[in-house]
């Protein structure tokens, strides 16, 4: 669809209606309430988690309407570029705005801009930073299913492509909300300030670019070759067994040292390094999980465009290189044990490869 004022302002009422939906949800709906990890000044805080009943009303929400009224997600993805000018110039706003809120904590204008001027901005009891998860993976999901209203509403089905795609994505996205919990460990939680690098990545980079291979999948309705149609299932089915399994088994040994792991009480290395389930095969055996993910759904559109590989090629160098940088991390920060963990789980993503 062209860029036109109508188009925009469209697309300005969708988004729009779309973040102040989530936002009110956040903040008034129940869910569980978990302490985060400890911050650099010593302190927690309190978060509470009800992402993945936003999750699931939203897909509710959407199968109800669709079946008993009609509805239908297709003007999305046919508004995708007003979206993506509209979503990129609140991703600026945003940034402008917290930074001038935060500026008395800001290290400098760049900084501040860039990385953000405050760990934690929290507006009316919503902390903007675990929020904006939602608007970006519920927000993917609905640009990857809009394509598949799409494709019906001009091919008049659905193709195998396209509905293999769909349950990859819809798995992948619930699963996340389902262990919203282990959000509150990662880095970008605890340590990195909110300010234009993450809010243009949660708005931006991963409902857009993350959802290149369903405009490839609009015009593809040829059936996967039946190899495919078995190989792939399986490649995503490991992928997430490895990549879920791996973050879950090194969350519940974080929240409690007794926990078993397969069976059998958790393994360490002085006390600070698992080395039970995957942490005694792999360094970054999740990471190896994501790419086969990645990889599973990107395959689904074939090889005769190389658009939707640009997001599988680079996140396996932004993990190869990750795996790298975090191998010399933990050798500077714990020593011995980090040589003596390395001979125990000896590959960094790939048994017996690297």
């Amino acid at each position: 669809m062209p860029l036109t004022l109508q188009t925009l302002w469209t697309a300005t009422l969708m988004f729009g209606g779309f973040v102040a939906v989530l936002f009110v949800a956040s903040a008034l709906l129940p869910g569980s309430r978990q302490q985060g990890a400890e911050l650099a000044d010593g302190t927690r805080l309190t978060y509470k988690l009800n992402g993945f009943l936003i999750f699931l009303l939203t897909v509710a929400g959407v199968a109800i309407a669709t079946w008993r009224f009609g509805f239908s997600l297709a003007p999305v993805a046919r508004h995708f570029w007003p979206l993506f000018v509209v979503v990129n110039l609140f991703a600026f706003a945003l940034t402008g705005i917290l930074y001038l809120t935060g500026r008395r904590q800001a290290e400098g204008l760049w900084r501040g801009l860039f990385f953000g001027a405050k760990l934690n901005p929290n507006w009316l009891g919503v902390d903007l930073k675990m929020f904006s998860y939602r608007p970006s993976l519920i927000g993917l999901m609905v640009l990857n299913v809009s394509f598949a209203y799409l494709q019906f509403e001009v091919h008049g089905q659905l193709s195998q492509p396209m509905l293999l795609f769909q349950v990859f994505f819809l798995l992948y996205i619930g699963n996340y909300f389902q262990y919203e919990y282990g959000m509150l460990f990662t880095w970008d939680v605890i340590a990195e300030r909110f300010g234009w690098m993450l809010i243009w990545g949660d708005y931006v980079l991963v409902p857009f670019f993350y959802s290149i291979a369903g405009w490839t999948l609009l015009d593809r309705t040829e059936p996967l070759p039946t190899p495919a149609l078995f190989a792939l299932p399986a490649m995503y089915l490991l992928g997430f067994w490895l990549f879920r399994g791996a973050n879950e088994q090194k969350h519940r040994y974080k929240r409690d040292p007794q926990a078993r792991i397969w069976g059998r009480p958790a393994q360490t290395i002085g006390g600070r390094l698992l080395v039970s389930g995957f942490w005694g095969v792999g360094r970054h055996l999740n990471y190896t999980g994501e790419i086969l993910m990645y990889l599973s759904w990107t395959l689904t559109t074939g090889f005769e465009q190389p658009w939707p590989y640009i997001l599988p090629t680079w996140l396996i160098s932004l993990l190869v290189h990750r795996a790298w940088r975090d191998d010399r991390r933990c050798r500077a920060k714990y020593g011995e044990l980090w040589d003596a963990y390395c001979k125990r789980a000896k590959f960094r993503m790939i048994p017996f490869i690297y």
